[in-house]
């Protein structure tokens, strides 16, 4: 099966319907589908799509022409350094870049959007290829060179298929995509836009500001944010956010701290929130905390059931997953392991390296978290970044619940730094809106977790660095205090 079939039932079915929105462009989903003729109609054999842009009504298109052409689709991160981006890039090659820039990379063949748009619009008929790559993307690198992920057609149909009901959204339903084009995210709410029927506005540039004008500008019904846009939305609207066609949020890409959420509830009392948690390796969504979990969760006196707030959910039910010791037995509840999942929408494949699955198709995601007795899993951080202290594994995900629930702090982190003694030590980077000692610190965490868990080095940031998407740059924090 083809991913080109949900734009040919789109523009079958509802082609009259407005599909995309992006500044002052516009066009309905018959428009849309002519573009991806357009893109496929240019690309020469052996090349690739490559995407190299902000988002624009091309991104949709060039994803759905590569499909028609039998070829790839390649997103690539526009705001790489030179030297990164063109190793990338060699790595793409050959390819056809739709992009604003002029490059001179062997293989590379840039065709700007004017051009890209302009092509024959023929009838075509997308090929069969099962089995097939339909999009690759390059992992964000944060500790090293960037792995492609490959997802084929059959795993993103078969994630569309189990979440999304064709034809589902109302005709003034919008979804404002405003994470980048080479995020997962990206490519699932373009997937799932269309086959709902359901118009995209895009942002190309996240700032809070833009968001909610462009938000209550197209009367957006539906969002997905990462937890850093979310956080940087209600600060900036305060306990006034006026978004009356709002109607759903979702949420992924990162932890998400409980106070943002909590104060998203309280500023948007009629939205419904839901926490997407999953991997670009898994085609997007494995699990989901829905809008009545949260409104449970938020609403209840029971500390079991309230911390689920702040939960991933619970599997779709297209997904297997496990919480697994290191020898490979599963866990009980509430102990903590290695998070596995199996399902038809899991790759679990890169390029170049092969298949990550288990014989019998599981695939280790590298997080590490845990399952409540009702089946809720909580995500307890990434495998690499536990701090081994004389050989005990010390989570920073429980340092940092702790610390972050003081009302002077805004946010935190926790990481390895060299000990003498243990090995590896505690050290805190935290973001402060008022003051508060180490000494206070220290104290918060001894009242609540036990005294390996005291920090050894703390230090004060004006903010955190996370990536585009939303992803908190440990290793930028440990050298620093490593410094």
């Amino acid at each position: 099966m083809n991913i080109h079939l949900i734009l040919q039932m789109a523009a079958d079915a509802m082609g009259h319907r407005e599909a995309f929105v992006s500044g002052s462009c516009r066009g309905t989903f018959s428009d849309l589908a002519d573009m991806a003729k357009s893109v496929a109609g240019q690309v020469k054999d052996g090349e690739r799509v490559g995407f190299l842009n902000e988002n624009t009504p091309l991104m949709p298109a060039a994803l759905f022409g590569a499909a028609l052409a039998g070829t790839q689709f390649v997103p690539l991160n526009y705001r790489l350094a030179e030297g990164p981006l063109n190793s990338l890039l060699g790595r793409t090659a050959p390819a056809l870049l739709l992009t604003e820039r002029e490059l001179g990379i062997e293989g590379i063949r840039p065709i700007t959007m004017l051009q890209a748009g302009s092509g024959d619009i023929s009838e075509m008929d997308a090929p069969d290829i099962d089995g097939a790559i339909a999009v690759e993307l390059f992992t964000s690198g944060t500790t090293g060179e960037p792995k492609s992920a490959v997802l084929k057609h059959d795993n993103l149909m078969a994630y569309i298929f189990g979440t999304v009901e064709f034809m589902s959204a109302e005709e003034d339903e919008a979804n404002l995509i405003a994470v980048p084009p080479y995020h997962i995210a990206a490519i699932a709410g373009v997937l799932s836009s269309i086959y709902a029927g359901r118009k995209m506005v895009q942002l190309p540039n996240f700032t809070a500001d833009g968001w909610i004008k462009l938000a209550h500008a197209e009367k957006v019904t539906n969002a997905f944010v990462v937890p850093t846009m979310l956080q940087r939305i209600i600060d900036h609207a305060g306990d006034s956010l006026d978004l009356p066609f709002l109607r759903n949020i979702a949420y992924g890409g990162g932890k998400m701290p409980r106070q943002t959420i909590e104060a998203a509830m309280r500023v948007l009392p009629h939205v419904n929130f839901t926490n997407a948690y999953g991997l670009t390796e898994t085609s997007a969504t494995i699990c989901m905390l829905g809008p009545d979990d949260h409104r449970a969760a938020y609403e209840s006196d029971d500390p079991a059931i309230k911390r689920r707030l702040v939960s991933a959910g619970q599997p779709i039910p297209s997904i297997e997953l496990e919480v697994r010791k290191e020898d490979g037995t599963v866990c009980d509840a509430e102990e903590v392991g290695l998070v596995w999942v199996r399902g038809d929408q899991v790759s679990g494949e890169y390029k170049g390296m092969g298949s990550q699955l288990d014989p019998d198709g599981w695939f280790p995601t590298k997080d590490r978290g845990f399952l409540d007795g009702g089946g809720y899993l909580f995500i307890d951080g990434r495998a690499d970044d536990v701090i081994v202290r004389g050989g005990e594994n010390i989570s920073p995900g429980e340092i940092e619940d702790v610390v972050r629930a003081h009302p002077a702090v805004k946010d935190v982190a926790a990481v390895a730094v060299p000990d003498v003694e243990w090995g590896e030590a505690v050290g805190l980077a935290i973001v402060c809106t008022d003051d508060i000692s180490d000494d206070d610190i220290c104290a918060l965490v001894k009242s609540e977790l036990r005294s390996s868990r005291l920090p050894s080095l703390i230090t004060r940031m004006d903010e955190l660095p996370y990536n585009e998407t939303g992803k908190l740059l440990r290793r930028v924090i440990r050298d620093r205090l490593a410094n």
